[in-house]
């Protein structure tokens, strides 16, 4: 299986975890699959009363100049840890 395959695995299995990761792992979730799917964050760093979207953008722009394939590859481990 490619390793798009897999990522494209991995993502239905995050949809179907039975129990919900915390918080961290979310963050991590999502932080992988934009830098894989986009590339390095782009805007702006959301404002100060967006806790969400600020830590949803710090979590992402920490994972700067990671390849996207990298990324694919730490998704899919991460979803798979998680799914146990």
């Amino acid at each position: 299986m490619s390793l798009q395959e897999q990522f494209d695995a991995a993502q239905k299995r995050a949809l179907a975890l039975k129990s919900r990761p915390s918080n961290d792992d979310l963050l991590q979730l999502y932080a992988l699959y934009k830098q894989a799917t986009v590339g390095n964050v782009q805007g702006k760093r959301p404002g100060m009363m967006d806790f969400k979207g600020r830590a949803k953008f710090d979590a992402w722009q920490a994972l700067d100049g990671t390849a996207g394939t990298d990324a694919m590859q730490r998704y899919v481990a991460l979803v798979a840890r998680l799914a146990g």
